[in-house]
């Protein structure tokens, strides 16, 4: 491990199907450990999967968008003096036939490199946390994105099983989800995580951090399923503008909360589950801990 004594900088930057993100953590090292804490995030709303998933490849107006947000994302993180970056693309660009020349205009406009990864190490990213080490509990982890949903089960830091499918908020508001992908997510799901024993069911993703927090539920306690659906079923019955209003959500929230929530509901009515634990972490932080096992 390389010795340092003084709080460095890392970015990560993670380009989804409803909104990219730019993560800057501080990273230091106290009493033979690694630390990393949030210093700042910006959340840009590109929705880049309305034109992945409907037309199989990315606007040139939101390839534009996309490149001045990378432009400005490499400011940032020069003037935060940051000291390496990380930065993947997930379903959205995997879906795109111009994904790869998108992924070459950016290095050459901003000079930030983009790896497009697989569902399979979206989810290993996403669970590569020492909060999840705990040899006593096997865990499975829910991630629903706008264009595909990672279930993983995991155990002393080992990925038992993953499945990536492509059910997702920004595919369902677009009806692009079928009776046979429902249909092969279901049966996955009551061969591989129904009848398990001693598992902390983890729910990741906007979305459910942010029907935790509408819940009411106390911070650091479990969300009953029933909480859950009570959430959801009292955001079906407002308006878009009361619950950009009212709520104060995003307006690219507004649309995709329910149909994301109902995905959830459905991987936990098929495992009859109760309870299950929201951390609030996502990929923009499994790749923070990533660049920290290099050090």
């Amino acid at each position: 491990m390389k010795d340092f004594s003084k709080v460095i900088k890392y970015a990560t930057i993670d380009v989804g199907s409803n909104a990219i993100r730019l993560l800057i953590s501080n990273i230091y090292f106290h009493d033979s450990e690694l630390f990393s804490t949030k210093n700042s995030l910006v959340r840009v709303p590109i929705r880049l999967g309305q034109d992945a998933f409907k037309n199989g490849k990315i606007s040139k107006k939101n390839i534009s968008r996309l490149l001045d947000s990378m432009k400005s994302f490499k400011l940032l993180m020069k003037v935060h003096n940051v000291d390496k970056y990380l930065a993947y693309a997930t379903s959205a660009l995997r879906s795109s036939s111009n994904g790869k020349k998108i992924i070459d205009l950016i290095k050459e406009n901003s000079n930030i490199k983009i790896e497009i990864i697989s569902g399979t190490k979206e989810a290993r990213l996403i669970t590569n946390n020492p909060a999840f080490s705990t040899k006593s509990k096997t865990f499975c982890f829910i991630d629903v994105g706008g264009g595909s949903t990672e279930l993983t089960l995991i155990k002393n830091n080992i990925v038992l099983i993953s499945k990536s499918f492509k059910i997702g908020g920004v595919r369902l508001i677009n009806n692009l989800v079928d009776k046979s992908t429902w249909n092969e997510f279901g049966n996955w799901i009551e061969n591989n995580l129904c009848d398990k024993r001693n598992i902390e069911v983890v729910a990741l993703g906007g979305n459910i951090n942010k029907i935790f927090k509408l819940s009411g539920n106390k911070i650091g306690e479990p969300l009953s399923i029933n909480l859950i659906n009570s959430t959801i079923n009292d955001l079906e019955k407002m308006s878009f503008f009361n619950k950009m209003i009212t709520l104060k959500l995003n307006p690219d929230r507004v649309d995709v909360i329910v149909p994301a929530g109902k995905i959830y509901q459905f991987v936990l009515n098929k495992m009859d589950v109760k309870e299950i634990t929201v951390p609030k972490i996502g990929l923009a932080d499994g790749m923070v801990h990533e660049l920290m096992n290099e050090l």
